[in-house]
Order: structure tokens, then sequence, then C-alpha cells
């Protein structure tokens, strides 16, 4: 039998966590005293888009499938992990795509680790001032026919072509200040085809050409960081859903080598 061990990439879920700007918090309410016939019971009320999930493609575009329509082999199969290290706002580029280590191939699970998980929290660090993916890599994934995407940034998008300038407008400001330009020039809402407009490009571009996405990795991604591996993120069978809480788990074959 195999020896194999098993790293967990998930964020923690529960009462205080992280939540994306303009979301409601997590609701618990709690049953767990010896009256109740020695039970414990938690109730939760909560958006599926939290902490580490999958965007199911409903999600962002209305032509889109259902969370429990997506095939489960989306989320299970061989992958890699590869370091792409980001600073604020920095978009992830086809180049380093091509040039990561492990290589890329048909058919993998590819986990980014950007460094941006060691800033999670519910600070704007990690949220309004995310780097991440837009068009150029969007576009590399969709050709290059990989089956699911993940990365320990907030969203599948970089934060500045999400709808989160809108809620936290002071990020228009900042983006000025910082590049002398206008935000919407650099990272316009329209993109084609125009009966979908958007700025998120990368979730429509990838869901829509049945790539799955992971947003919100973390738990011990640096531990396999440059792996080819097997990774295992099965969501909720949720019906009619537009996406899931995921428990990522790299799973690494201890008696084989593991340096890509």
């Amino acid at each position: 039998m195999k020896k194999q061990r098993l790293y967990d990439l998930s964020h923690p879920f529960g009462f205080g966590m992280p939540v994306w700007p303009g979301s409601p918090d997590l609701a618990i309410e709690r049953i767990a005293m010896p009256q109740h016939n020695g039970q414990t019971t938690t109730m939760l009320k909560h958006s599926m888009h939290l902490g580490t999930h999958v965007d199911a493609p409903i999600h962002v575009n209305e032509k889109g499938c259902w969370m429990d329509e997506v095939p489960l082999e989306t989320y299970y199969g061989t992958g890699v992990v590869v370091s792409i290290p980001k600073d604020d706002w920095e978009l992830i580029t086809a180049e380093e795509l091509e040039n990561a280590d492990p290589k890329i191939e048909k058919g993998d699970i590819v986990i980014i680790n950007t460094g941006w998980h060691e800033h999670w929290g519910n600070n704007t660090k990690y949220f309004q001032f995310s780097p991440g993916m837009w068009k150029e890599a969007a576009d590399w994934f969709v050709e290059k026919e990989v089956k699911c995407v993940g990365h320990d940034t907030q969203a599948n998008d970089i934060f500045l072509c999400t709808k989160g300038p809108d809620r936290t407008p002071w990020v228009y400001d900042k983006y000025k200040e910082r590049t002398g330009r206008d935000l919407l020039d650099d990272f316009p809402k329209q993109y084609d085809p125009p009966e979908h407009p958007s700025q998120e490009y990368a979730h429509n571009k990838m869901l829509m050409n049945g790539i799955g996405l992971i947003e919100n990795v973390g738990g011990d991604i640096d531990a396999v960081t440059g792996m080819r591996l097997t990774i295992a993120a099965f969501p909720l069978k949720y019906w009619h859903g537009d996406g899931s809480l995921v428990r990522v788990v790299a799973i690494v074959d201890e008696d084989a080598g593991n340096d890509g």
C-alpha cells in the first residue's frame, strides 16, 4: 500500500472569519448544553462564497451551469502547486505561467501560490490590494486546457476588476494616487461579449470554458509548493447552487519523488 501524506490547503471556517468586502458575516447559533440530550448542534447562515470555496459558472453568467451540474472530476486529479510571488495589485502573466515549475500540463489542476495567503484576515491588505488573474492569465489557462485553477487570493480575478472597488470606492482614489491613471481605463467593466458586461473577465472566461475555480487557498500551501501531486477539492452536491464551500487537500505519494 502506498504511503501518502495529506496536506490541508484550506483556511479555517468559523465565527469571525474574513469575508469579502460588502458580504454578510457568518452567523452561528450553537446549541451545545448538557440539557439538550448531550447533543451539540450548530445552525449556520452564510454565503457559499466565503473562505476557501469554489464558484459555479452560474455565479457570474446566466448561461452557466449550477454547482450540482459541474462534473466531480473537475476537482480531482493530478496537479501542480506553483510559486508566482506577487505584490499589491500585480497581475499573473502568461509568461509566468508558461515558465512555472513544475510545468503546467493539459488537464492539470493548478494551484498558484502568490504568497498572499500570508495576509489572510479581515484587513484591506488581503482583499482590496490583492493581486491575481485577469485576461492574459485566463486566456492562457483556456488555451492550455487545464481543468481547475486555485489560488491564495481573494477572488478568481484581481480585486481591481471585480465589483469590489464599487463597494469600497476609496480604491479608485488610491489607484489614481499610486499609478497616476484611472482604474476604469486600465480595468474597464465592459468586455466581449457585450451582452454580459462584467469586470470579472477571468471568472467568465474560465468557468464558461469548463475550468473549475477555487478561491482563498491557504493552509499548508507552502509545504507542497513546487510539487506535482494529486489534488482533491470536492464541493457539496448543492442543487441549483452558485458555489460551494470546499476542503482542498493535496495528496503526496511519499514513495515517489515529487520534484515536478
